[in-house]
């Protein structure tokens, strides 16, 4: 492992995802910073840096994932302690940033929580944040901060890339989704499509429409965060229903929560390919189920960060 020369860089884990943060300080080749989180017996969180970063660049990786709440606590706690020891910057890498579907008013009295927690983050400190595939864009406007947003179409798409799959067609699963479905699309040259779907009265199945060409075609079903895998399933169904040859499935970020990996077992998805911003549990990790590592990427985006380097050209 090549050794990154700069001891201002200090990269630090919370409790989410510590397995992508010593990939990452691999990838980079710095040891990860010495700090202990532990919990009082009612439940309070109490953080401890055990090294110096007086003046020090520090980079801290937590994805907001489930529980999300606790995450986000340490989080928080973590960006205060190290404001008071005196950090020169403290860049806050979130893989997966939770409560970015809350993004806006979508009925009367509803609060807007990804504003909320980006006013927390930068209250407690933050300098920078650095995120894969926010759920909306838009929540790049919601701090008064720099914030990189790093894309896991790429991974994706180098992924498909690799199993020469022929006749491919990008499906969206809904009109939100077709920003992204095209980018996926362009990278394998192949067409888009598109699932229109609506529920015809309350509690009635959505029923699909399909624009685009899919008949005898290889599907590949693209979405950014895949939860209760409601939506990804019955799309795939519809595909096949429809005329796919067969099914693959892909996103950014595995919420994979409730009845998710029953219904993708159960699907007519061969694969599904996800990325490691949220952590897999052993019971998640089904023979259908391909994760596919962002520490390369977070890693390059961090030293070119660090270095005062472009981030975009990452993409190009």
């Amino acid at each position: 492992m090549a050794t990154y020369v700069d001891p201002t860089l200090k990269l630090f884990t919370l409790n989410s995802n510590p397995e992508l943060a010593q990939e990452i300080a691999d990838h980079i080749g710095i040891e990860l910073g010495k700090s202990s989180v532990t919990k009082f017996s009612d439940g309070e969180i109490q953080i401890n840096i055990e090294e110096s970063i007086r003046g020090s660049e520090v980079y801290v990786i937590q994805s907001t994932s489930d529980p999300v709440n606790d995450h986000l606590m340490e989080l928080l706690i973590m960006i205060d302690a190290l404001k008071r020891a005196s950090a020169k910057t403290i860049n806050v890498v979130i893989p997966y940033y939770g409560y970015a579907r809350q993004d806006r008013k979508a009925r009367a009295r509803e609060p807007i929580t990804a504003k909320l927690v980006a006013n927390l983050l930068e209250t407690a400190g933050a300098t920078r944040v650095i995120a894969i595939d926010l759920h909306a864009t838009q929540i790049q406007g919601f701090f008064d901060i720099p914030v990189d947003q790093l894309l896991g179409v790429p991974i994706l798409g180098n992924h498909f890339s690799s199993k020469n799959l022929n006749d491919i067609v990008v499906v969206s699963p809904d009109h939100g989704g077709v920003t992204r479905a095209r980018k996926l699309a362009d990278r394998l040259k192949a067409p888009i499509a598109i699932i229109d779907k609506r529920r015809p009265r309350p509690n009635v199945a959505e029923v699909m429409n399909i624009v685009g060409n899919i008949e005898g075609k290889t599907a590949i079903l693209i979405d950014d965060i895949i939860d209760t895998a409601g939506t990804i399933t019955l799309a795939a169904n519809a595909l096949v229903e429809n005329g796919a040859k067969e099914v693959y499935a892909c996103c950014t970020h595995p919420v994979l929560s409730g009845p998710a990996i029953e219904r993708i077992e159960n699907s007519k998805i061969k694969e599904l390919v996800v990325l490691n911003t949220i952590v897999l549990p052993e019971e998640k990790k089904t023979g259908k189920v391909t994760q596919l590592s962002v520490a390369p990427l977070l890693g390059e985006a961090i030293i070119r960060v660090h270095e005062q380097l472009s981030v975009s050209k990452l993409f190009d």
